[in-house]
C-alpha cells in the first residue's frame, strides 16, 4: 500500500458575522507576530517558543506553528498576510447529524473545542476515513477566499491502493489547440478543445492592456489571479475526467516528459505577443500534477515517457512523416488527426521506436527515386527541367512511389 498526502478544503456551514470578523481580527494579530519575528536575529528566532508572545491572545499552538512558519521563509523582510495553523493536536473531526463539524480554539488560557461545521462537499469518505482513524490528520489551517468565504485547509495522509497492473495505456496528449487528446490504442479518442481558453486569454491580455495604460495596477493583478483561477479550474475538471476515463476502460495513462520544454520550444515575437499562443502561459505541468494525484487514489498507474518524435511518427509503424497544423501525413500517403496520433504513439511506444525493415524499406524507396530522378537528367539530349521523354517517364513510373 502506498501512502498519499493531500489537502482537503472546507468551507465553513453558515459562519455567523462574529465568528468571521474574530478570524479576521487574530489573522492580523498573527500576521504582526510574524512581522515582529522578522525583526529579530535568525538564530535567536529559531530558539523562540510561544513563551515569548504571551502577551498575545491567540492560543500557544498556533503561536508555535506561525514561529515554524516564519523561520522557514528566506529572504523575506515583510510578511502581507499569515494565516492561522496548528498542527493535528489541537483539533479534531466529528459528524454531527448530516453534517461534518471541526473543533479547534483559538484563544490562550480557554479550554474546550468550539465545533464549526463544514460542507463536506466530495469529501465525505475521507471524512469518514479521519473518524475510523484509517486515515491521519495533518495540519489545520484557516484562510479566507477573495469572495470573502472562510475554508478549513486540512492536510491528510491515508493508505491508497497500489497501482493495478495493467495491459494497455492511453495515451494522453497536452496541446494548445487542443488541452488535451486522451486516445485507446488503436481506437478512438476523447478531445478537450482548448479554443476557449485562447479566447479569454486573449480578452483577458485586451483588458490588461486597457488597465495598464490607465496605471490600475491593482486591477491588473486581480484579474491575473482570476485567469489563473479560471485556468485551474479547468485542468481539475480535465484531470477528474482524464481519470475516470481510464477506470471505465481498466487501463493506464501515459504522458509525454515535457520537462524543460520552455528552453526547448522556439518562439518568435509575434507568437509570445498573443496570449492565446504564448506557450509560457500554457499550464500543462499543473494538469499532469492533478491527474497523478487522483489518479493514484483510484489505484489507476500513471507513466511518463520521452517526447521526442511522438508527434513526427506515424502511430502505425514508428515511421517519421509530416505534420502540417492539425494533421499528420505518413509517408504513404496516410492522414489522421496530429494530435490522435501523437496520443496513439505515447500510449504505444516508449520513446521513438521504428522497426529496421521499415527504415530498409523507405530507404529503397528514396533510392530508387533517386535514380529515376537522376535518368531525367542523364537523358540523351535532353536539358534540365526539360519533359521527360518517353523512356524515363516509364522508369519513374514503374518505381514504387
Amino acid at each position: 500500500m502506498a501512502e498519499l498526502t493531500f489537502t482537503l478544503k472546507l468551507p465553513f456551514y453558515r459562519l455567523n458575522q462574529t465568528k468571521a470578523l474574530e478570524f479576521e481580527r487574530l489573522t492580523v494579530v498573527n500576521t504582526q507576530v510574524a512581522n515582529d519575528l522578522l525583526c529579530i536575529d535568525k538564530k535567536e528566532r529559531k530558539r523562540l517558543t510561544s513563551s515569548a508572545f504571551q502577551h498575545v491572545e491567540i492560543g500557544s499552538a498556533w503561536i508555535n506553528q506561525t514561529i515554524r512558519n516564519t523561520n522557514a521563509k528566506t529572504n523575506v523582510k515583510h510578511i502581507a498576510r499569515m494565516w492561522l495553523e496548528t498542527n493535528n493536536q489541537n483539533f479534531e473531526i466529528s459528524k454531527q447529524g448530516d453534517l461534518y463539524t471541526v473543533a479547534f480554539n483559538l484563544l490562550r488560557g480557554r479550554k474546550g473545542r468550539i465545533p464549526l461545521s463544514v460542507h463536506c462537499a466530495s469529501h465525505s469518505q475521507v471524512l469518514d476515513k479521519i473518524m475510523q482513524e484509517t486515515a491521519k490528520l495533518g495540519s489545520l489551517k484557516l484562510c479566507k477566499s477573495k469572495a470573502g468565504i472562510w475554508y478549513a485547509l486540512i492536510s491528510v495522509s491515508m493508505e491508497v491502493p497500489d497501482a493495478m497492473s495493467v495491459e494497455h495505456w492511453i495515451g494522453v496528449d497536452r496541446g494548445q489547440n487542443n488541452i488535451a487528446v486522451a486516445a485507446l490504442a488503436k481506437s478512438f479518442g476523447k478531445f478537450w478543445k482548448g479554443g476557449r481558453v485562447k479566447g479569454f486569454r486573449r480578452q483577458f491580455q485586451r483588458t490588461r492592456r486597457k488597465l495598464q495604460s490607465a496605471k490600475q495596477l491593482k486591477e491588473v493583478k486581480r484579474l491575473e489571479q482570476r485567469e489563473r483561477r479560471i485556468m485551474t479550474h479547468i485542468n481539475h475538471v480535465i484531470s477528474k475526467q482524464l481519470v475516470q476515463f481510464a477506470q471505465d476502460f481498466g487501463m493506464g495513462l501515459r504522458f509525454e516528459d515535457l520537462s524543460g520544454c520552455r528552453q526547448t520550444m522556439r518562439q518568435n515575437k509575434k507568437t509570445k505577443s498573443d496570449a492565446g499562443n504564448n506557450r509560457d502561459a500554457w499550464a500543462f505541468y499543473q494538469l499532469e500534477m492533478f491527474t497523478r494525484y487522483k489518479a493514484i487514489r483510484l489505484g489507476i498507474p500513471v507513466q511518463s515517457v520521452p517526447a521526442p518524435y511522438t508527434s513526427k511518427s506515424d502511430h502505425r509503424n514508428g515511421v517519421i512523416g509530416k505534420r502540417n497544423r492539425d494533421w499528420f501525413k505518413g509517408f504513404d500517403g496516410y492522414r489522421c488527426n496530429a494530435d490522435w496520433n501523437a496520443s496513439q504513439n505515447i500510449g504505444q511506444w516508449l520513446g521513438f521506436s521504428c522497426p529496421l525493415d521499415l527504415w530498409r524499406y523507405r530507404a529503397t524507396l528514396r533510392y530508387q527515386n533517386a535514380v529515376a530522378a537522376m535518368a531525367t537528367v542523364d537523358t540523351e539530349g535532353g536539358v534540365d527541367d526539360s519533359p521527360l521523354t518517353s523512356k524515363t517517364s516509364n522508369a519513374v513510373a514503374r518505381a514504387p512511389h
